[in-house]
């Protein structure tokens, strides 16, 4: 099973001001998400943010803002440690709209709710991987969203931490995946016409 562009929405966890300098490989996990954010701008797919106690921890780094911006990425503030808790999930998969007025007198195409985007599959990066990141990847499983981790994109204070959390989302069904998987699976061919930009932000 390949990831699917169109199917595809991005979150982006917790990549804060003060969170970023504690944490394993920063540097390389940070300049992923913003691969990562570009490519979302790059090909349309919905990106949103979170930030864990902003006025603790931080925004999100000014490395991602511009990539976030370009993206028209939505940013959820957040306390609870799973986003899905503060409303990820209807952002994500908005609510039917109910019909406006006496539906007997309406085509039928016109009688039922209307549904919000089709996109189940959730594209997901973040810090740190054991808390914030597993937190919300599993509440998202339990939301029958389909989840691929990005792995190169995220990190906890220690390598163990990060490494425990890959071990428990894999057992639990979540795709592991890689930056270079996710923008080569997103394009799937060299024709593709945003190919060579695509290509250009991996290198």
């Amino acid at each position: 099973m390949l990831l699917e562009v169109e199917e595809s929405q991005l979150v982006l966890v917790d990549y804060q001001a003060r969170l970023m300098p504690a944490l394993f490989e920063a540097p390389a996990v940070l300049a992923n998400a913003v691969r990562l954010a570009q490519l979302a701008a790059l090909l349309r797919v919905p990106t949103f943010v979170t930030e864990q106690n902003p006025s603790k921890l931080g925004a999100s780094v000014p490395e991602l803002q511009a990539a976030l911006q370009q993206a028209g990425a939505r940013v959820l503030s957040k306390m609870q440690f799973s986003a899905v808790e503060e409303g990820l999930g209807e952002w994500l998969r908005p609510p039917a709209k109910s019909v406006q007025g006496n539906a007997r007198s309406l085509p039928k195409h016109l009688q039922k709710a209307a549904a919000g985007p089709e996109r189940g599959t959730v594209v997901l990066a973040g810090c740190e991987a054991h808390v914030c990141l597993l937190q919300t990847a599993l509440d998202l499983l339990e939301d029958e969203f389909d989840v691929w981790v990005v792995t190169d994109a995220c990190s906890s204070r220690t390598e163990r931490n990060r490494d425990a959390a890959f071990d428990r989302l894999a057992g639990a069904g979540v795709e592991l995946v890689t930056t270079e998987m996710v923008a080569f699976e997103w394009i799937r061919s060299a024709e593709h016409p945003d190919f060579k930009a695509a290509q250009a932000l991996i290198k």
